[in-house]
């Protein structure tokens, strides 16, 4: 029995990585089709994204430690429970103000599971094939960022709370299943992890990278189905099919970018990826052509994978205390950025479209390559 077990177990690391990015971006291609039901706007709409990720993002800040001291596998399986039971509580929702409460509790359900699972995946993995492990575990969070807009679109159809339900269901089957057990014995025996352990400049440095790689990339995918339906009319599944193709790119690359990281370290993917998505973002934001844009968003999707993977390569694998806490800083960096785009850049895009884009572009060219580390920490 342990024999099936333990492959499933670890299988389960990588497909818990896809709650986090399914469940922020379910609702971007359906954002007009929710404040239609709920009797707000679209932009008020838009902040169902903002209360999912920044509770998530805000709660990861500790959420690492905390799960580290309560335990990695009772962490995680209580954290996706309530997952589950919130989603159902947001398919349900009669008003809009019970929606937004409900997707604060699935953002801070969610933040006890990322931290931990990245952490307990560098704890089975050997240093030398850390790259590609987490490029599979970012091909997950691709595909969850992939399947999103396209059930969000799906449903808007016909009801955009069946994607709530969705969302519950993998959460039940995520709790079944559980953690490894040999991360069970990583637990024990150790002193309580210190969160200024996991509070050091490297730490603090990838996370502003991580932060503007996914606001100024990933994160963009609401202002580029605004931009679809408003230059091109695209309908609510059209929108959700074309914001997939950022997803499948990092599904069908993750895993390899993760194995050139094992070659050529974190550093130079992280500069690579925003020199090259600053281009992209810019070409998306002024290209007439919904040929372009599609071709330039998911090229997009392989540049934001040499940051993502990159980041979570260069804080787990430059040692250090705490590295479950460390991750979940990064982590909370991460989604803090795409939970505040669409407040921040959204009443731009309503003054000028093409800034919308030219800001976080300029932003991801100049910031990254200066934030980023030459070194990592100093071993504690």
């Amino acid at each position: 029995m342990s024999a099936v077990r333990e492959p499933l177990q670890r299988a389960a690391l990588y497909a818990g990585g896809f709650l986090g990015p399914f469940g922020g971006s379910v609702v971007v291609s359906m954002l007009p089709e929710i404040g239609a039901d709920v009797g707000v706007s679209t932009g008020a709409a838009a902040t169902t994204v903002t209360a999912y990720l920044a509770v998530f993002a805000a709660t990861m800040l500790f959420s690492g430690t905390l799960g580290t001291r309560w335990g990695r596998v009772r962490t995680v399986r209580s954290a996706y429970a309530v997952y589950a039971a919130v989603s159902l509580a947001a398919a349900l929702a009669p008003t809009f103000s019970l929606l937004l409460g409900a997707r604060m509790l699935q953002g801070a359900a969610n933040a006890f599971t990322t931290p931990i699972l990245l952490a307990a995946l560098a704890m089975v993995t050997p240093k030398d094939r850390l790259g590609r492990a987490l490029g599979l575990f970012g091909a997950m969070q691709a595909t969850g960022q992939t399947v999103a807009p396209l059930v969000g679109g799906l449903a808007a159809e016909t009801s955009w709370r069946w994607s709530f339900v969705v969302l519950a269901a993998a959460a039940v089957v995520l709790t079944v299943i559980g953690l490894p057990d040999s991360v069970r014995d990583e637990t024990a025996g150790r002193e309580p992890a210190r969160l200024r352990d996991a509070l050091g400049p490297y730490v603090l440095r990838i996370g502003v990278v991580a932060l503007l790689g996914n606001a100024a990339l990933g994160g963009l995918n609401f202002l580029l189905a605004f931009r679809t339906e408003d230059f091109f009319g695209l309908t609510s599944s059209q929108r959700g099919a074309l914001l997939t193709l950022f997803g499948l790119a990092g599904i069908l690359t993750a895993r390899p970018v993760g194995m050139l990281i094992d070659r050529v370290g974190a550093r130079r993917s992280l500069i690579v990826g925003a020199l090259g998505g600053a281009a992209l973002v810019v070409t998306i934001g002024g290209a007439s052509s919904l040929v372009i844009i599609s071709v330039a968003w998911f090229l997009a999707g392989v540049a934001s994978q040499c940051i993502l993977v990159g980041v979570n390569a260069a804080v787990l694998g430059g040692g250090g205390g705490n590295r479950g806490g460390a991750v979940s800083v990064v982590q909370a960096f991460r989604f803090g950025g795409q939970a505040f785009s669409p407040v921040l850049l959204t009443p731009v895009y309503g003054a000028e479209p093409f800034a919308a884009f030219l800001v976080p572009a300029v932003l991801l060219a100049t910031v990254v390559p200066i934030a980023t580390p030459r070194t990592g920490p100093r071993p504690s």
